[in-house]
């Protein structure tokens, strides 16, 4: 059983996930301090200053907190947004690299000799 699990746990999509995880949750971190202490406060500047999340309705002795809810739902589109523009950047910068012109095949010395002679054996040999 156990050399079946040490199998499993270090086949290679097992730890290219588990990198992938790491690397990811430290994007996270770099993309919520974009849009929390960079984004969020230029937005606020341009709405004037619009906070949802003070937003509340009492209902008895439960207190409602619904601006809470509609500031997620904006930091949410505010962080999709963002990813969706850095992740368009990177296509762009994979396409500049994508685009590098083909090389045509070279040919050396005795090929180019070679296709010269097949030329002339083709024009011997087509009747006229």
């Amino acid at each position: 059983m156990w050399n079946d699990f040490k199998a499993f746990a270090f086949k290679g999509n097992v730890l290219e996930l588990a990198i992938a995880v790491v690397i990811g949750a430290a994007f996270g971190k770099i993309v919520s301090s974009l849009v929390e202490n960079i984004i969020t406060p230029i937005i606020g500047l341009i709405m004037g200053g619009v906070d949802f999340s003070g937003l509340a309705i009492s209902v008895g002795d439960a207190n409602v907190t619904y601006g809470v809810f509609i500031q997620s739902i904006i930091d949410f589109v505010i962080v999709a947004f963002a990813i969706f523009m850095f992740v368009r950047l990177l296509g762009r910068f994979k396409r500049k690299e994508e685009v590098k012109p083909e090389e045509g095949p070279t040919i050396d010395s005795k090929e180019e000799l070679l296709i010269e002679i097949r030329d002339l054996l083709k024009q011997q040999n087509t009747p006229r």
